[in-house]
């Protein structure tokens, strides 16, 4: 396999595990003020992403720089023609992550529950158009410079796929509490997924439909498939109270839909709606000792990192209730 394949892929894995990882991160935020009803019920939900969020957002740092490093032409140009919906992204995440660190030192912790819901959705769902405008094509010059503007992004096809990543990451963040919380918090969690999962099954469904018709072939139609399997299960095994087999569903459809989306693409990272400016893995990669050098400092602290974060979770996997929530909430 060639390095820049390779490469693609490695930035593919990355950002599925930050789609599964902060999905649900993001889907407690937004749920915040909808399951939450007074501050120890608050303090719980925050309770249960508290130990691992910061670390979740590891992986978006990851898989920037990998992209930057292995794609450079890929990363200077997603970044420039896309630059105001990256900046509000990075804008959310920073007040997000500023709330969960001070609003136990609030005397109005409310205020800050405002920044997390907020700090939640706009990311949840500018990942959704972002993404979208990359499988549909944007406008390139022949140097690969973007040649539209801000309302060029907010086409149809990429405000669909701005509702699909919310409410798939709202539903997730409810099998997630589901999983970790008890009591009331749990019953909750349910009727939310009862509610928002048929939702995002439809959506879903329609927007990768649209998908492969405009750029998908046989291989990845199984994707489809697949990830709407992955949904209904997690809707069934909500129903059936087993909170497990939900989540490792709904973790499966998240994981599937976004390597089918990257599949889409290969060999291309960023068409063009000119397929003569398009950046592929070829035109847009680094040298080969680049990534020579990236794959050896993968294959080395890779295993670390996952055996770390793999610990933490272990570490912090009971479920919590309004009584047992830690102090720093």
């Amino acid at each position: 396999m060639e390095l820049t394949t390779l490469w693609f892929i490695l930035i593919a894995v990355l950002w599925a595990g930050y789609f599964l990882l902060e999905g649900f991160d993001f889907g407690v935020g937004i749920l915040l003020p909808a399951i939450g009803r007074d501050e120890a019920d608050r303090r719980a939900l925050i309770g249960t992403i508290g130990p691992v969020w910061d670390g979740n957002e590891v992986w978006l740092l990851v898989a920037g720089g990998a992209t930057f490093a292995a794609f450079p032409e890929w990363y200077a140009t997603l970044f420039s023609g896309f630059y105001l919906p990256l900046f509000l992204i990075l804008l959310a995440l920073i007040v997000r992550g500023v709330a969960f660190e001070y609003r136990h030192r609030s005397d109005v912790p409310s205020r800050w529950d405002h920044a997390i819901f907020w700090g939640s959705l706009v990311p949840a769902f500018l990942w959704g158009v972002a993404f979208a405008n990359i499988l549909r094509g944007v406008p390139l010059d022949a140097n690969h410079e973007y040649t539209g503007n801000l309302l060029t992004l907010l086409n149809p096809y990429a405000l669909l796929g701005g509702v699909v990543t919310l409410a798939l990451f709202t539903m997730h963040g409810a099998v997630f509490l589901a999983l970790k919380t008890g009591g009331e918090l749990r019953e909750r969690a349910i009727r939310v997924t009862k509610i928002v999962g048929p939702v995002t099954l439809v959506v879903g469904g329609l927007f990768l439909v649209i998908t492969q018709l405009m750029t998908g072939t046989t291989a990845t139609w199984a994707g489809v498939v697949i990830a709407a399997a992955g949904l209904a299960g997690a809707i069934a095994a909500t129903l059936r109270g087993r909170d497990g087999w939900a989540f490792t569903a709904n973790a499966v459809a998240i994981v599937v839909i976004t390597f089918t989306l990257f599949g889409s693409l290969f060999p291309d990272v960023m068409p063009a709606l000119d397929p003569a400016n398009s950046l592929t893995v070829e035109n847009a990669a680094s040298t080969p000792y680049t990534l020579t050098v990236m794959t050896w400092v993968a294959a080395i602290f890779t295993p670390i990192v996952l055996a770390y974060q793999g610990w933490t979770y272990w570490v912090f996997r009971k479920r919590l209730t309004r009584q047992e929530v830690p102090a720093g909430y």
